[in-house]
C-alpha cells in the first residue's frame, strides 16, 4: 500500500513538473508570437495554453490513481475510465471554444475596421452559435460515453432545428447576406448608391439590413437579402466624378452648328464660374434624334463631385434658356394638328 502511495505521489509530482515546463514553453512561445504580424499563433496559444497544462496534471493524476489501485474501477453507475474520459473531453471542448471565439472576435474586429461595417451583431451571433454548437456536441458525446441512449434526443433536436430554420429563414438569409456585403464590399458608409428604386447615401450597415438616407432626408431600411439580389450602382466608386447629361430640344430649321457653339460656350463658362465642372473629359454636344416637335440633343460634361449634379444641371439649364432666347433659337413644345372631318347627313 505504501509503495502504491509513493508511486502515485511521484507520478503526480512528475505531472506537475511537466505541466510547469509546458507552461514555461507556452509563455516563451507567446512572447515570440507577439512579434509576428499574424494573430493566428496568438489565438492558438491562448486557446491551448491553460487546458494543456490542466490536461497534463489530470493525466498524471489519472495514471497515478489507476495504476496504483487507489480508486475503484466503478464510482456508482459509471466507471472511473468514463469519468476521466469525460473530463478530458470537457478540457478539449474548452480549448476549442476559446480558440473559435477568440478567432471570430479577433478577425471579425479586423474585418469591421477594414470595411467600416457594423459587424458587432454578426460577431455576437456567431459567438453564440459557435459556443452552443460545441457544447451541444460535447453534451451528446458525454451521453454516448456514459452509454445513455440519445436517439430520441437527436430526433427531437432535428425536428426543433427544422422548425427554427423554417421560422427564421428570412432572418438567417439576411444574416448571411450581411456577411456577403461585409466581405464583398459593394459600398461603404457614406457612399451614394442606387439599390432597386432607392437612391441615397449609405448611413448604416447592419447584420440584418442596410440603411440609406434618401435625397428627401428619409431613412430607408433595406433587408440585406434584397441588397444582394439587386443591382447596386455605387456613385462613389471608383471616385466621386460623375458624367452629367443635359438634354435639349430646338425647333426644326435651327442651325445646329450655332447651337453646338452656344452649348460648348456654356460648358466653358461653367468650368470657370463653378467649382464642379471638369475640363477633362471635354464637354461634347450630340444630336440624338429627330423628335415629333423638334431636334433633340444632349450636352455631356463631367463634374468632380456627384453630390453637385442637381446644382450643375440647374446652372446649365438656366444658361441654355437665357442664351437660346438671346440667340433667337426656338425651344419647341409639343404641337398637335387636329383636323375635323365634316360628314354629310
Amino acid at each position: 500500500m505504501i509503495e502504491d502511495l509513493i508511486y502515485a505521489a511521484i507520478t503526480v509530482a512528475l505531472g506537475f513538473i511537466i505541466a510547469g515546463i509546458a507552461w514555461g514553453i507556452i509563455w516563451w512561445l507567446k512572447k515570440k508570437a507577439e512579434q509576428t504580424t499574424t494573430h493566428l499563433d496568438d489565438i492558438i496559444l491562448m486557446a491551448v495554453g491553460t487546458p494543456l497544462v490542466i490536461w497534463i496534471v489530470l493525466l498524471s493524476i489519472y495514471i497515478a490513481v489507476t495504476q496504483s489501485g487507489l480508486v475503484p474501477e466503478n464510482l456508482g453507475r459509471f466507471s472511473t475510465g468514463q469519468i476521466i474520459n469525460a473530463i478530458f473531453i470537457l478540457l478539449a471542448a474548452w480549448a476549442l471554444s476559446v480558440f473559435f471565439t477568440t478567432l471570430i472576435r479577433t478577425y471579425g474586429t479586423l474585418l469591421a475596421e477594414r470595411t467600416e461595417a457594423d459587424l458587432d451583431r454578426i460577431i455576437h451571433i456567431l459567438l453564440i452559435v459557435v459556443k452552443y454548437v460545441i457544447w451541444f456536441a460535447v453534451f451528446l458525446i458525454l451521453l454516448h460515453i456514459f452509454e445513455i441512449d440519445i436517439t430520441a434526443l437527436l430526433a427531437a433536436a432535428g425536428i426543433a432545428g427544422i422548425a427554427v430554420a423554417l421560422a427564421a429563414q428570412d432572418i438567417i438569409g439576411n444574416f448571411f447576406a450581411g456577411i456577403v456585403i461585409a466581405t464583398d464590399k459593394p459600398f461603404r458608409l457614406g457612399d451614394r448608391v442606387r439599390i432597386d428604386t432607392f437612391f441615397g447615401d449609405v448611413v448604416g450597415l447592419g447584420a440584418r439590413s442596410t440603411r440609406i438616407r434618401t435625397m428627401d432626408s428619409q431613412i430607408v431600411t433595406i433587408p440585406n437579402s434584397k441588397v444582394t439580389s439587386n443591382v447596386v450602382i455605387n456613385y462613389s466608386m471608383p471616385d466621386t466624378t460623375l458624367k452629367v447629361r443635359i438634354p435639349f430640344s430646338v425647333a426644326y430649321g435651327t442651325d445646329m452648328d450655332k447651337v453646338t457653339e452656344i452649348l460648348l460656350a456654356i460648358a466653358r463658362d461653367a468650368m470657370e464660374k463653378t467649382p464642379w465642372v471638369l475640363p477633362e473629359p471635354a464637354p461634347a454636344v450630340f444630336l440624338r434624334e429627330f423628335g415629333e416637335s423638334g431636334l433633340n440633343g444632349q450636352l455631356t460634361l463631367w463634374i468632380n463631385e456627384y453630390s453637385q449634379q442637381w446644382e450643375t444641371e440647374d446652372w446649365i439649364n438656366r444658361e441654355i434658356l437665357k442664351r437660346f432666347r438671346a440667340g433667337g433659337i426656338e425651344i419647341p413644345f409639343r404641337q398637335i394638328d387636329i383636323r375635323m372631318r365634316q360628314t354629310k347627313e
